[in-house]
């Protein structure tokens, strides 16, 4: 495996648009159960928020040591004031788009003795002129980027994604695209989108072989006018379809505590190694081994180009 390309890396210049949220943790202690339903009680200790969604993605670039700007839409409420604020503790530079009339997408664990026991979300879909404030500003921002990353969350910021692909591809810039649901018809014309082992599935069906896998990958990839489709399954690693054939890296992680903000990671690492020259499974080696740190961290976390050297 070639080394990780730090200074290229520092050159990299990222937009990341999609659906931005804020993953808010109570942390607390749990010493009895509720009086007044079999529930436990938790007594709050500490509060933290992190940036999740495209937002994560963001940081995860800036932690690997490029440069990454976020495009997304947020609240005018408490929440989007805070994205604003973590994402410009991170080094992120925002270009945000503010709906009044939405709450900014929230998610909100209550965690005891690091167990999850309840998460309660805040969202809403996005108007449309907030839409066309972003499609707008994407338009504008996207040519003064190497890459251009779609971080889907089916949250509805990427209702027009078709357009920012159009876009990007006038431009002459790659698209990395993070899906959601079935629809991937909504994707033509990306350089390469990266569903897990699930996802995959809602869209092709289940395989029962890898012959039957590399099959109906290489049709969609070819349907979707994809350079590159990825597939990411859990503890089976990383498989790799081009026009060159099927590549693919066994699972890195040693320990999993958490995978939730896990694809952020990869989709920030695979980004930032392609745009700094990489082929497409050099770069997935290295969004695999992120990937496997990550998810020895508790929460959304990132991965820095210390701890991937």
């Amino acid at each position: 495996m070639m080394p990780f390309p730090a200074e290229a890396v520092s050159r990299v210049k990222v937009l990341v648009a999609g659906d931005i949220m804020l993953d808010r943790y109570w942390f607390g202690e749990v010493d009895r159960i509720s009086p007044e339903a079999p529930v436990p009680v938790v007594r709050v200790a500490r509060r933290e928020d992190r940036l999740g969604g495209a937002a994560n993605v963001a940081r995860n670039i800036v932690a690997l040591g490029a440069q990454a700007s976020l495009l997304g839409i947020v609240g005018g409420d408490e929440a989007g004031g805070k994205v604003r604020d973590l994402a410009r503790e991170a080094g992120i530079n925002s270009c945000l788009v503010v709906d009044n009339d939405l709450p900014t997408t929230l998610k909100m664990r209550v965690m005891g003795r690091q167990q999850q026991l309840l998460r309660v979300d805040f969202e809403e879909g996005p108007g449309v002129q907030a839409l066309a404030k972003l499609e707008a500003q994407a338009k504008q921002l996207i040519a003064q980027h190497d890459m251009l990353v779609l971080s889907d969350y089916a949250k509805g910021a990427l209702s027009q994604v078709e357009a920012l692909i159009g876009a990007a591809r006038e431009a002459g810039v790659p698209v990395l695209v993070d899906p959601k649901g079935h629809l991937y018809q909504r994707y033509r014309g990306a350089s390469i989108i990266t569903p897990n082992r699930l996802e995959m599935q809602e869209a092709v069906g289940r395989w029962h072989s890898e012959e039957e896998l590399e099959q109906r990958a290489q049709a969609l990839r070819q349907e979707l006018e994809l350079d590159a489709l990825l597939v990411t399954r859990s503890e089976q690693g990383m498989t790799l379809f081009t026009q060159d054939g099927r590549q693919h890296t066994d699972a890195y992680a040693h320990e999993v505590f958490d995978v939730s903000g896990a694809g952020d990671t990869v989709l920030a690492a695979l980004a930032v190694t392609k745009a700094s020259g990489m082929s497409w499974f050099d770069a997935v080696l290295w969004a695999n081994r992120a990937g496997g740190l990550v998810v020895g961290k508790l929460g959304t976390s990132v991965v820095t180009a210390g701890e991937l050297s």
